[in-house]
């Protein structure tokens, strides 16, 4: 199927229907969500495929793969970077985008559900990775990507990590306010951070080579709030012939003709967060050729030998079309959380009135 154009009110329940089954289907009983079924979870992707649980009005099984993180999460706050079969499965490192995400997570959650027992159920798990996190930040704002086996930091930072965190950190922050409790080391913690991917870029990349050929180093700073909305769109609009192959999708990297449909789905949203809304719906209509018979997508399309590669159908990737699909029509209280950033001075409501927009 191609050609899908979704505009606010017009969330596609009913064609999207599978594509949340197909996530569901490959949640384990312990409430992890691997990549696909005998895959291995890493903690950032599973949180973008719960997200789109929540989405969905999945609310037990959403709620069970956030119990997995509290159940699995080590005694300083972080988790290793992949597990499988209810084992760790990757020892080498634990990546501090990755731990600080649940913060993301949780918050979507209560947006939509106003669950405050939820929130308050999961506080000590996000206080926790948020913590971790910032103990790898320097001086100069900047957060070290991950730490190894023995704890000792890897001393560098990404700019799509870091950019990440931030969009974490502004949810961590609201997740405090939320439930009364003080953490404006926070907000001065992810404004050191700002300003290090806005105004210091030789913080990153200095000990390999530079990342500035992923497509995500280019629009995760839009997505996440780091590039404010008056400087987004011409941003994005920068290097758009050099990361947009028309009528296919976004490109992983900018030297290889490969289109993958998570990236494709983030750059929506980050291009709503630019304002440029006629655009973002029409990268959305390109995508859904990559859709399976059982509602999966297939992770991208290389289109110089015309074949899907690699044949696997993510999870994540799944996720990332339900998380577009809302932001595009406005169907749940947390389609804004890509698209604007939201800083709480004090609690919300716990009920959302019809006339109230988070983040508006």
């Amino acid at each position: 199927m191609s050609g899908l154009y979704l505009s606010r009110g017009l969330y596609p329940s009913e064609y999207l229907r599978p594509t949340i089954d197909y996530i569901v289907g490959n949640q384990m009983p312990d409430g992890s969500i691997p990549w696909f079924d005998g895959g291995y979870t890493d903690p950032w992707d599973h949180v973008e495929s719960a997200m789109a649980l929540s989405i969905a009005g999945e609310y037990a099984a959403a709620e069970k793969a956030y119990d997995w993180l509290n159940a699995t999460q080590l005694e300083d706050g972080s988790w290793w970077a992949a597990y499988k079969d209810g084992q760790v499965d990757n020892k080498e490192r634990r990546e501090t985008n990755f731990v600080a995400y649940i913060a993301t997570g949780v918050w979507h959650h209560y947006l939509i559900t106003r669950k405050r027992e939820f929130l308050a159920h999961m506080w000590p798990s996000v206080s926790a990775a948020i913590e971790f996190v910032l103990r790898n930040q320097t001086e100069h704002g900047d957060i070290h990507w991950a730490v190894d086996t023995d704890g000792v930091a890897k001393e560098d930072a990404l700019i799509t990590g870091c950019s990440s965190i931030y969009k974490s950190l502004e949810c961590a922050y609201n997740m405090a306010t939320q439930l009364g409790i003080d953490k404006e080391d926070w907000l001065q913690a992810r404004q050191s951070l700002g300003n290090a991917l806005r105004n210091h870029p030789e913080r990153f990349d200095r000990t390999w080579e530079s990342k500035e050929r992923y497509s995500m180093d280019w629009f995760y700073p839009v997505l996440t709030g780091v590039i404010p909305k008056a400087k987004a769109s011409a941003h994005l609009q920068a290097k758009w012939k050099t990361f947009v192959k028309p009528g296919l999708g976004c490109l992983c990297v900018s030297d290889e003709p490969w289109v993958t449909v998570a990236e494709s789905c983030e750059l929506v949203m980050a291009l709503l967060a630019a304002g440029d809304h006629a655009r973002a719906v029409t990268l959305y209509s390109w995508l859904h050729e990559w859709r399976t018979d059982d509602g999966g997508f297939w992770t991208g399309y290389q289109y110089d030998w015309d074949v899907i590669w690699p044949e696997e159908k993510p999870t994540w990737t799944a996720g990332a079309i339900v998380l577009a699909a809302d932001a595009l029509t406005e169907h749940t209280a947390a389609a804004q959380l890509f698209t604007k950033v939201s800083l709480l001075e004090e609690p919300l409501p716990r009920v959302l009135s019809e006339t109230t927009r988070i983040g508006g």
